[in-house]
């Protein structure tokens, strides 16, 4: 490597414009003893961490490339120089897939300290995502750079949209992971030796980890810190960035409304357009047959073999997500059940805490304002 502090330059009409550097690291001010087990595990899914303490400097390299999401290096690498002010020793360098600059999808180029494959194995590989995939299928050349790398490092992590890059280079075969929630069919689809796992904010399979969206980068290198150093010093790290050190709740909490492609048939897109259209009313399997004039087992095998759900979960979540849009244009929780048609408050309670596993106020608070209230 010709430069030994990675420095994201900014393109601007008058030149390059350093942002402040990535690499520079601090030397170790104090360093925990943490005991095995005690690592937290990856929310929703995977095994405890380690809790190990690396004896030495831990090399950290991050995988960009043409198109790279900038927030997806930026973030993880921020968790990791950030640690380094609690004690520990991570050294971080950008790699492309050639050793030039690449440019990433704000435009902004991004000074790397070398190719991906001249370097030797490093304790953690980072991939960052791209908007480019999956719209796109990962080109051969791309996937076919990560391969040795991933399959020689201590551990490799994907932030969002990496995944599919792993997913490509066969890094996922057989394994679970997750990514974000508007493309985890179509990771599932792609790559169907993956078991993908949609609502995880972050996975962990053996030494393989994989990120929902951008800012779940964050999560995903705050786990890995608290692995390496044990949970005070991710504390200190998540204090100093003021996040979330663990958020409640998986991807859903954050997702569209579950708005699916319309029934074929006639007979119960009627239906469907009857739920909708008033979610208040008696929408019994019973009441429901009855309007279309045919058997409960006829319209139970329409909803099967159309919809791939019930009656019951279908009315459900029609009435879940007219609830959770009440909710942010201001109604209370207990307005939004009843505008919604739940029988009671604590019907729609428990549907929000096995969907989102969090409650209607606490959805309220994290999605209706940005606004706080000592803000003025």
């Amino acid at each position: 490597m010709s430069n030994p502090a990675t420095r994201i330059p900014v393109v601007s009409g008058n030149g390059v414009l350093p942002i402040s550097g990535v690499h520079a690291h601090v030397s170790p001010t104090r360093r925990r003893s943490v005991p095995p087990g005690s690592g937290r595990s990856p929310q929703g899914s995977g095994s405890e961490g380690t809790g190990v303490v690396n004896a030495g400097p831990h090399r950290v390299a991050i995988f960009v490339y043409d198109g790279v999401t900038l927030l997806d290096v930026a973030g993880p690498a921020e968790v990791f120089k950030e640690s380094n002010r609690f004690g520990a020793d991570y050294r971080i360098v950008l790699l492309s897939p050639t050793g030039a600059d690449v440019t990433s999808n704000l435009g902004v180029r991004v000074a790397v300290d070398g190719a991906i494959s001249s370097e030797p194995a490093f304790d953690t590989l980072l991939v960052a995502g791209s908007d480019l995939y999956p719209r796109a299928r990962v080109p051969a050349d791309l996937a076919d750079v990560v391969r040795i790398p991933a399959a020689v490092a201590g551990r490799v992590a994907s932030i969002c949209t990496g995944a599919f890059v792993l997913a490509a280079a066969g890094v996922l075969d057989g394994k679970r992971a997750t990514t974000h929630w508007q493309v985890a069919h179509e990771l599932a689809a792609w790559y169907p030796t993956c078991r993908v796992e949609p609502d995880a904010i972050y996975v962990r399979d053996g030494t393989t980890y994989t990120s929902a969206g951008v800012t779940a980068g964050i999560d995903l290198a705050l786990a890995l810190v608290e692995e390496d150093h044990g949970p005070d010093l991710a504390r200190d790290v998540a204090r100093a960035l003021v996040v979330y050190m663990q958020r409640a709740g998986g991807q859903s909490q954050f997702s569209a409304p579950l708005q699916g492609p319309p029934p074929r048939s006639p007979a119960l897109r009627r239906i469907t357009d009857l739920v909708t259209a008033d979610p208040r009313g008696d929408h019994s399997l019973g009441e429901l047959a009855k309007h279309l004039n045919v058997s409960t087992r006829h319209l139970t095998r329409l909803f099967h073999d159309e919809l791939s759900t019930t009656s019951a979960r279908y009315v459900e979540n029609i009435r879940f997500d007219m609830a959770r849009a009440l909710l942010d244009q201001g109604h209370t929780a207990t307005q939004a059940a009843t505008l919604a048609g739940f029988p009671s408050y604590e019907s729609m309670r428990r549907v929000f805490a096995r969907k989102l596993s969090i409650s209607p106020a606490a959805y309220q608070r994290r999605f209706s304002t940005t606004r706080r209230a000592n803000a003025g």
